[in-house]
């Protein structure tokens, strides 16, 4: 055993409607010597994401619940510590699955090398990440944009949401974005470089849908489901494509809501199809290279919201759920070395 202790986060229990501070629990743990193959990694920064609540439920889902008593899953960026595997120096950065953690042990094959010289390192948790990835392919591969149609999408101002508009302006798309504030619509307007957006707090969703689409809706990227798809349903164009990304409007609820009515979609003809980016690893080339590039052309705009300190990572992640961050939501554990 070494002389490493690893602070981290383990589910408690799992929660009954939101989260709350008393479903986890905070511990360390001393860290195991190394297996073949095996790297260890201290944690310099953790991806929270809106998945994580479903991950913290027994009910049914497309991927096994957190074990209770286990680590709190979560992408992360990290620096090899020890290594025991021929492709990972000490000092090398990596993306990894290590969850909530100071330090961890992991897998070679699980990690992928981060070059700090191309981008800042936390970005490989969100625009060249996950979020990233999830906004690439959901637009891209289930949406298929023509030129000219209009693309509304909820959560905008998030990880997913905000990629989704810019990639719809690059082609050259009418990108309408709804979000919790007025404060994130001036960001998405006035930064981000999308034609419309609408605060579902402040303005009737129907109404406001209609202003913002005059020639109605072709693609919705949806992270909400509930009330906002409900309100789209009633302006989709023939043939509208429905990429569904979310349930942040359910992932909370102590029983599912009752659906909206899908007769439009059987009117319009309309396709809206389940996405999980998992299903798209074998293409992850082919998002790092037009990503990095539209980074480097400067096409494309990326906002990170940044809290210091693992002790901070659950209420941070209560907030997520709540719509309270503003970017791409990030835990910074430890010190980013290439920084300095």
């Amino acid at each position: 055993m070494s002389n490493i202790v690893s602070q981290q986060i383990l589910l408690k229990r799992y929660p009954t409607g939101a989260p709350t501070e008393q479903d986890f629990s905070a511990v360390e743990t001393p860290i195991a010597e190394l297996g073949d193959g095996e790297v260890l990694n201290r944690t310099i920064y953790l991806s929270l994401d809106p998945y994580m609540r479903g991950r913290m439920s027994d009910r049914a889902s497309y991927a096994s619940p957190v074990a209770l008593g286990s680590v709190m899953v979560g992408s992360t960026v990290s620096q090899v510590v020890k290594s025991n595997h021929s492709q990972f120096s000490v000092g090398d950065f990596v993306v990894g699955y290590d969850g909530w953690q100071s330090y961890a042990i992991a897998k070679g094959e699980t990690l992928r090398k981060l070059d700090p010289h191309q981008l800042p390192l936390s970005y490989a948790l969100g625009i060249t990440g996950m979020p990233g990835m999830t906004a690439y392919f959901a637009l891209l591969d289930i949406g298929k944009p023509k030129e000219g149609e209009t693309i509304v999408v909820s959560a905008a101002s998030g990880a997913v949401g905000a990629v989704v508009g810019q990639l719809a302006k690059i082609k050259n798309c009418r990108a309408v974005g709804i979000v919790g504030s007025d404060e994130k619509c001036e960001y998405l307007v006035n930064e981000l470089g999308f034609d419309a957006c609408i605060n579902r707090k402040t303005q009737d969703l129907n109404s406001a849908l209609q202003a913002a689409c005059p020639n109605g809706i072709d693609i919705y990227v949806d992270h909400t489901a509930g009330p906002i798809l409900e309100a789209v349903l009633q302006q989709i164009n023939l043939g509208a494509r429905i990429p569904l990304v979310g349930l942040v409007s359910q992932y909370n609820a102590k029983t599912l809501p009752p659906g909206p009515n899908l007769m439009p979609l059987l009117v319009k003809r309309a396709l809206i199809k389940g996405f999980l980016v998992g299903d798209y690893q074998e293409r992850h080339a082919e998002f790092i290279e037009d990503m990095s590039q539209w980074l480097r052309e400067g096409k494309l705009k990326y906002k990170e919201d940044k809290v210091k300190g693992l002790e901070n990572a659950i209420h941070a992640f209560i907030g997520l759920l709540e719509g309270h961050n503003f970017g791409k939501l990030i835990v910074q554990i430890s010190d980013d070395p290439s920084h300095k």
